[in-house]
This record gives structure tokens, sequence and C-alpha cells, in this order.
């Protein structure tokens, strides 16, 4: 995928597709894709470690998952019940449910507790061919309880080989305690940012613009003056009503994610923004709404990530491989584009150069499928799941 463009359409033939390969690594990279006789012979004399595959298999660069809640307390199966029911994700949320549910959860849990269920989703995420994967905060909404969660993210970053990516999103939502998202927002960027920044606990920051989140307007001061503290920025944006595309596009945001209500007109902003356009397959799945129009980003020459947007109210399923193909079947997506939304591409939604690729001087991080022909992966639509899994040059699973 090394010569893939980054944004518009790709055909399936535009792939790479070598047979009877092998990788060459050194440490935690890729030295060398070539031949496996080749390089088999190459290392012959040199003491070097053979991992040799007699059986027929596919390797892919390992999937990066560029949004997800995956550090929370607690169920919200009773909102989902609700929505299935007929009551929407607005009205539950404006009667008490929702995010602010799951931040008392939150709150009440201890670190620990967050780590270790958040180690849970992690080594479930891993096995299904998940090597990178972003972490948001955003369940504490105070100055105690973010860092609680960032620093459980941190933990769990260091206990297991699934790499974290942590997001600070404070900004999602204005919690009960404050009457003005103004004022809450300011606290943010003078009491909480600041020490995310000096103990590296996150380097990105989001926030959610919507009806019951945040306006245009205060989201678009808080990026900037996050920005200035030297955070990149992603946006919740556009999920039930356009706007915060807008903002993404002027603050160059690295990425907005939802897009399920984006047109044609905030596609072309972001596009000349350069912004990353994230689709959500799984909350559309969780919702019961409309994917957002990955087939018109595309054609619109946008980079387009896939993410699961895993979280315990909207996204609860997690599943990034079933949830790309699910949406590349609803979509009209070639293999190509699809693939390339769960790795490289999701890489450039996270500003990470490093991955998403089978290259020399990438990251040793890949996975490998049981079958023949990697068609066969989306054909099955997510059951087929890696039976081999190398993060970092090391072999973590299988």
């Amino acid at each position: 995928m090394a010569n893939l463009p980054n944004g518009g359409p790709i055909v399936d033939d535009q792939l790479e597709v070598l047979e009877q390969a092998g990788v060459l690594m050194q440490g935690e990279k890729i030295l060398e894709i070539a031949s496996y006789s080749a390089l088999r012979e190459k290392i012959k004399n040199t003491g070097a470690e053979l991992q040799e595959i007699t059986e027929p298999m596919v390797l892919l660069p390992g999937f990066i998952d560029a949004h997800t809640h995956l550090c929370y307390a607690g169920s919200r199966a009773k909102d989902y019940a609700l929505r299935v029911a007929g009551k929407t994700y607005l009205d539950i949320a404006r009667s008490g449910g929702g995010i602010l549910d799951t931040v008392r959860k939150t709150r009440a849990a201890s670190q620990e507790e967050l780590v270790k269920t958040l180690l849970q989703r992690c080594a479930r995420h891993l096995a299904e061919g998940v090597t990178t994967c972003e972490v948001k905060s955003g369940y504490g909404l105070t100055v105690a309880d973010e860092l609680k969660m960032l620093e459980a993210i941190q933990t769990a970053n260091q206990q297991q080989a699934l790499e974290l990516v942590p997001t600070c999103l404070a900004a999602h939502m204005c919690p009960p305690e404050f009457t003005s998202p103004k004022e809450y927002l300011e606290m943010v960027v003078r009491e909480l940012l600041p020490i995310v920044k000096a103990k590296n606990l996150a380097k990105r920051v989001d926030i959610f613009i919507e009806d019951t989140a945040f306006s245009e307007e205060l989201a678009l001061e808080y990026l900037q003056k996050a920005k200035e503290l030297g955070f990149e920025v992603t946006v919740h944006a556009d999920q039930f009503s356009t706007g915060g595309s807008h903002v993404a596009a002027q603050v160059q945001a690295i990425s907005a994610d939802h897009l399920e209500a984006s047109g044609t007109h905030e596609l072309e902003m972001m596009k000349q923004a350069k912004v990353v356009a994230t689709v959500l397959p799984g909350a559309s799945l969780g919702l019961g709404m409309h994917y957002a129009p990955a087939r018109q980003m595309l054609d619109q020459g946008l980079c387009v990530a896939i993410a699961t947007d895993w979280n315990p109210g909207s996204a609860p399923m997690g599943d990034l491989l079933l949830q790309a193909a699910l949406l590349g079947a609803s979509q009209k997506l070639t293999m190509a584009e699809t693939l390339a939304g769960i790795t490289y591409r999701a890489a450039l939604a996270l500003g990470l150069q490093d991955r998403g690729t089978l290259a020399t001087g990438q990251l040793a991080d890949f996975i490998a499928f049981p079958t023949d022909h990697y068609q066969e992966i989306l054909y099955v639509q997510g059951k087929l799941k890696p039976t081999k899994i190398w993060k970092k040059g090391n072999l973590v699973h299988g």
C-alpha cells in the first residue's frame, strides 16, 4: 500500500500483491520485503531468527482504530433498549441518560478498575487485528477524573501490546456542575490542559460539537487555544447536524469524525483544509441511522479513515473489520478503499507516518489471515480473523 494515494478513490488493481513473500525485520522496523526464498538465502549465515509459515496466509498491515472511547465504566444497555423502542439518542441524552450516565459510573470507578476493563477491551481488539488504537477521555469531566482516565490509558498502554494513542476529550459535554459551557471550557483550558501537557498524558484534544454538547463558536475558540498550547486537534463533527466540519476546516484539524450529516459543501471545505474524514459505522449501526457518505467523500478526493467509535452508548460493538466490511458493502467501497481506511489512511487520521503499510522503514506491525486471497477477508464480512499478529516485530498472538 506504500504507493497508494492519500486521498480519493482506489481501485483494487492498484494494490500490490506479492506471492510467496517474506518480511525481514530489524528490531521494531521492517528492513525489507521480497520473495521468501531470496530473504531466506540472504540471512542464511547471519544467525537471524527465521519464522516460517507453511500454510496459505495473507499478510496485511496491522489495523488502526483511529477513534474509540474504550476507557469507561458501566453499561448503557438501558439506553440501547430505549433506542430500539423508539427513543432518539438526543432524547435519551436530554432526559439524563447518554453520556452523563457513563460519566457518573466512570467518576465512581477507581483508576485500577478503569485499567482492568480497558485491558480486557484491548485484548479483544488486539486478537482481532488492531495493533494501534486511539482512546479518548471524556467520561470524567472534572480535572481529577479526566486525569484519572488519561492515567489509566497510560498505564494500560504499558501493560499490553496494543499501542494506545490517548486523546483528551474533556470537551465531551458540559458537566452538570457547570451551567455555562463557556465557563467549563475556560476551566479546562486554564486548569486541565496544562497538566495534561506537563505530564505528557495526551498530545491530542477533541471536542463534541452538537446541540447537546458545544456550539461551533465555543468549539472554535477552545480548539484555537488548545493549538496554542501545542496540542493537535480533532473534532466530533456533523453527527446529527452540520457545523462541526466548518470548525474542523477553520482550525485545520487533523481529522473530523462522524460526518453522517455532511453534504457536498462540508466535504469540500474539509478537502481544501486537508482534514481527514473519519467515518464511524459502529455509531450508525448502534443508533440505527444512515452511514456517513464515504463513497461521496472518496469521489470528492478526501482521505477517508474508518474507525469503530467503540463506546458504551452509541457504538458498543467495537469490531473494526466487521464494521468496515459492512460500510464497504453499503457505500460501494472497493476492497482497497476499505482496507486503506483501517490501515494507512487511519494512520494519517492520527498523524502517524510510521505504520499502516508494509514497507521498508515502517513499524513491523502486521497480521496474518488463514486464507489464500486477500478478497476473502472482507468477503465474509468480519468473520475471518487473523491467527497471527506481530507488533513492533514481536509475535504477540498466534
